[in-house]
């Protein structure tokens, strides 16, 4: 998605090992007109897969996931990842990775919000080893929920998550995928490319 790669080129910071800071339109800071370009774009790359529900993680995969389910007419779950006095049992829970943080978190969804009637597509703002998208696969496994897709805001491509998804017989569609982070310079993967 042009759009996205422009504004990741014009805004994004490179950190180094691997890090791409985008906290101006995604991470801190949200764009909402660029959030509800990106939620379109997943709308219409799953607009026949009979979504019923999307899950995401909180927090950056909120705002395009929202975006997403306003243009699909379907509702939007995210796994919460601090215990609440509202959100004590009855809930469906994983353990998650993050990697830019370098901390596990619990993450939580209450069973009232997904079973085995829905249809799901994944949202999260970043792919990177895949293991917000395991956590959320988990939880779908556990409420025998039906996994549609998974839509990645960026992926960086030479990491291992896509190639972990890919194996798992999942759709995916990423908007910006990165094929190196290097020099100071993003570069992305062509269309067509295989990486």
């Amino acid at each position: 998605m042009k759009l996205l790669e422009d504004k990741i080129r014009e805004e994004g910071i490179i950190l180094g090992d691997g890090v791409l800071k985008v906290d101006r339109f995604l991470n801190h800071q949200i764009d909402p007109a660029l959030m509800q370009a990106l939620g379109n774009e997943f709308a219409h790359l799953y607009k026949d897969a009979g979504i019923t529900k999307i899950l995401t993680v909180e927090t950056s995969g909120i705002a395009p996931a929202v975006f997403a389910g306003l243009a699909l007419g379907v509702p939007v779950v995210f796994g919460r990842k601090n215990k609440s006095i509202t959100l004590l049992d009855n809930l469906y829970t994983t353990s998650v990775y993050s990697y830019t943080k370098q901390v596990s978190n619990e993450i939580s969804i209450s069973k009232d919000f997904l079973n085995e009637d829905d249809y799901v597509l994944i949202i999260d703002d970043f792919l990177a080893n895949g293991q917000a998208v395991a956590g959320l696969l988990s939880i779908c496994r556990s409420a025998h929920a039906e996994v549609a897709g998974i839509g990645i805001v960026i992926e960086k491509s030479f990491q291992k998550g896509r190639r972990w998804i890919e194996e798992t017989g999942i759709r995916i569609e990423s908007l910006a995928r990165i094929a190196s982070l290097e020099n100071n310079e993003v570069v992305f993967v062509s269309e067509g490319e295989h990486v």
